[in-house]
């Protein structure tokens, strides 16, 4: 495995998670924010029960394989550390079908399976921590004592029976509150989750509308995803080089000048990134935002060109990114 870049592999069996009922009231609650397709019938019940995925399922191999540690680049607009290099939506999956190849290479026969990395209707974090790989932190990051948080999971369901590692038996956050105090969206909940809607995250990724005006200035000037939580959780000085596939890839640093990208421009610089998941009209709604609050009344022409943009979702943010400017004393 690990000539696959996994650093991290448990086994765990395939009865259905014992905290189900948390992830049940988090989306009664709302805290899903607009992606709907986690409360959709499906995927409640497959996330109760991993057999309504594959009803012969057995055993789950759960990995881990790290991406870029949590260093500052030298952009001052700010990138997700995991968003650095390829998508891994693109990387892990074939290896994954090695591994399976693998697997049935040594039993000697085909093996029922199936395979995600983020992308299954699983509850991936209480499943890696009952296959050993770490506990869940008060963040609602998967944390191991040997390599912190920065790594991707992935999960194959497999249809024999494998003997199972015991689940991590323990807590290590103790009293350390740093991941709650530190974000500034104040998103992180007292049971391990977290109120998408706030999240910097969810809202320069996930949200394809126009990110509440209240919420802007939190975001700083992160313009795909962010890190903050996991930059202040002391366990991250133990973060493993990244994978060579994630290390980074993408042009640096971001410049304002960005704003006026074509979508042709856009796509051919983002193609193989995470990035592109937010296509050009979220990219440049982000760092609207993220050039307002960085308040220099330098990028106001860029903003200006922002503003006549064709598609709404821009012109909007790029609008506030220069009032904010202008009503900062200073322009800072």
């Amino acid at each position: 495995m690990r000539q696959l870049g996994f650093v991290l592999a448990g086994v765990t069996s395939s009865e259905p998670p014992a905290h189900y009922n948390i992830f049940e009231e988090w989306l009664d609650q709302g805290k899903h924010g607009t992606m709907n397709y986690l409360a959709e019938e499906r995927s409640h019940v497959r996330r109760a029960d991993i057999k309504q995925i594959l009803p012969e399922c057995k055993s789950i191999l759960v990995l881990a394989i790290p991406y870029s540690p949590l260093i500052s680049h030298s952009s001052s607009f700010q990138i997700a550390s995991y968003a650095l290099g390829d998508d891994y939506h693109n990387i892990i999956p074939p290896r994954l079908k090695q591994l399976i190849q693998f697997i049935e290479d040594q039993v000697g026969h085909p093996i029922p399976n199936r395979y995600y990395t983020d992308t299954g209707p699983i509850l991936e974090r209480e499943i890696a921590q009952r296959a050993g790989l770490g506990w869940v932190g008060k963040n609602s990051m998967l944390i191991n004592p040997q390599a912190g948080s920065t790594f991707f999971l992935a999960e194959i369901l497999l249809g024999i029976e494998i003997e199972p590692d015991a689940p991590f038996p323990t807590d290590h956050c103790g009293t350390c509150t740093r991941c709650l105090t530190a974000c500034p969206a104040q998103c992180i909940l007292p049971n391990r989750t977290i109120n998408a809607q706030r999240c910097i995250s969810y809202l320069t990724i996930e949200l394809k509308e126009e990110i509440p005006e209240g919420l802007r200035s939190q975001i700083g000037e992160w313009i795909f995803g962010c890190d903050i939580c996991q930059q202040v959780c002391p366990w991250n000085r133990f973060s493993l080089p990244a994978d060579p596939a994630f290390e980074p890839k993408i042009p640096l640093p971001v410049l304002t000048s960005d704003l006026t990208l074509s979508s042709v421009e856009f796509n051919q610089r983002y193609k193989k990134s995470p990035i592109k998941r937010a296509k050009r009209r979220g990219y440049l709604r982000n760092l609207s935002v993220a050039v307002g609050n960085k308040g220099n009344e330098k990028d106001i022409p860029f903003l200006e060109q922002a503003a006549q943009d064709e598609e709404p979702l821009i012109k909007s943010h790029a609008h506030w990114a220069i009032k904010k400017i202008h009503d900062t004393p200073t322009g800072l």
